[in-house]
């Protein structure tokens, strides 16, 4: 007779009881937020000091600003490329090799004599951020089941965030004395710890399987329609992240006249919102019954909030509140999305996660280029109209789309 660690309610059986959840890796999963802690890190540090490299390296502001653009499209052909390869070839060679690259890429830009010079490490940093950021999450959805995925990469995406809360007012904090150069070599090393964390952690390999297929089958599975929906989704929704994200410090400025050290508090409550949001949008991801239809629900949520903060002056704390409560629904669309996504047969799971990636930078660079005309022809007023139109597309892709 079978035996059960808890008692049966009168006339139950063991059949009829929900499969219990297997424990959550959690030291794979804090591994692997660090991982995408190091990986957003070597990249949005820089905020704090485009004026001071541009004044060290002799160039302009504008010049300087545009590296986030470099590094974001070497970040998204990466991804695609290590997505297919980890899928051939096994993951734990980007999970371990990519971090350590993306090191010794990051000591180069801080040893950089000439602007050119820092556009080269900074897009080799932003191709070996790339090379492992998807792999990233496709692993830490092999090693949870389905139910659990948007929890599981709730999580890894935090790290996204945690970058805005805690890196870059550490990295401003730290170049006070270091410098640039310096932000540049202790996020060096941050990388190198995490490439060891994910080393440690990736020892027992998942029980899914390796995942190695021919590239040929590989190609011929991961594009389905439904995924490329999905992808699109995916972009949708990283412009809407965007242009909040890009422009949220500008618009209060511009709004309200604050300082540069008068945004830190409201970036912070940004930061947390982000957070908060994407946490809880792994719990209904897994808790809700169609993650398609969570999604929706956020977009067209953030679409709503985005006319009100754009178009509603109530004041510095009104308006700090509002974009607290835009990103904060914004954010719960992604877990639904990535476990979505996550749900492709394991020996394309990195191809998808990978594409994914790059479809989020193809977001960031729309994000950039949109508010920017946005910006030209309207203020920010327009800002308002162009993500809520944004955001209703998205949902209404999910809610039309089949599974």
């Amino acid at each position: 007779m079978a035996r059960h660690r808890w008692p049966l309610p009168p006339g139950d059986t063991a059949g009829s009881l929900p499969p219990a959840e297997p424990p959550m890796p959690w030291a794979l999963l804090a591994a692997a937020c660090f991982g995408m802690f190091a990986a957003s890190s070597s990249g949005t540090t820089r905020a704090p000091f485009l004026l001071e490299m541009s004044r060290d390296l002799a160039t302009s502001l504008p010049l300087v600003g545009n590296l986030m653009a470099v590094t974001s499209i070497a970040w998204g052909i990466a991804s695609v490329l290590a997505g297919a390869g980890s899928d051939r070839w096994g993951r734990r060679p980007f999970l371990i090799g990519g971090p350590v690259a993306l090191a010794l890429c990051l000591l180069g830009v801080a040893g950089a004599g000439s602007f050119l010079w820092v556009a080269i490490w900074g897009a080799l940093a932003g191709a070996c951020a790339g090379a492992f950021t998807g792999v990233l999450m496709a692993e830490a959805s092999a090693r949870v089941v389905d139910r659990q995925r948007g929890r599981a990469l709730g999580w890894v995406m935090a790290g996204q965030s945690l970058t805005l809360l805690v890196g870059v007012p550490m990295a401003a904090w730290i170049g006070a004395s270091l410098g640039w150069r310096g932000v540049n070599q202790v996020v060096a090393g941050v990388a190198l710890l995490a490439g060891l964390a994910l080393w440690v952690t990736t020892l027992r390999p998942a029980s899914g399987g390796s995942g190695l297929r021919k590239a040929g089958v590989v190609r011929g599975r991961a594009l389905t329609g439904p995924v490329l929906r999905l992808l699109t989704m995916g972009v949708a929704e990283r412009i809407c992240y965007g242009l909040i994200a890009v422009y949220f410090a500008t618009f209060l400025q511009s709004s309200y006249g604050l300082s540069l050290a008068g945004v830190v508090v409201p970036l912070a409550v940004f930061a947390l919102g982000s957070i908060l949001g994407t946490v809880l949008g792994g719990q209904l991801a897994d808790r809700l019954g169609n993650r398609r239809l969570t999604f929706a629900g956020a977009m067209f949520g953030s679409a709503v909030l985005a006319v009100a903060l754009f178009g509603w002056l109530p004041g510095l704390e009104g308006s700090v509140a509002l974009g607290f409560a835009y990103v904060f629904v914004n954010a719960i669309a992604r877990p639904s999305l990535m476990a979505a996504l996550a749900e492709v047969p394991e020996d394309v799971r990195g191809t998808v996660l990978g594409l994914n990636v790059t479809s989020a930078s193809v977001g960031w660079l729309g994000a950039a280029a949109l508010g920017s005309w946005m910006i030209a022809q309207h203020g920010f007023a327009g800002f308002g109209p162009l993500a809520a139109g944004i955001g209703v597309f998205g949902g209404l892709l999910a809610v039309m789309g089949r599974r």
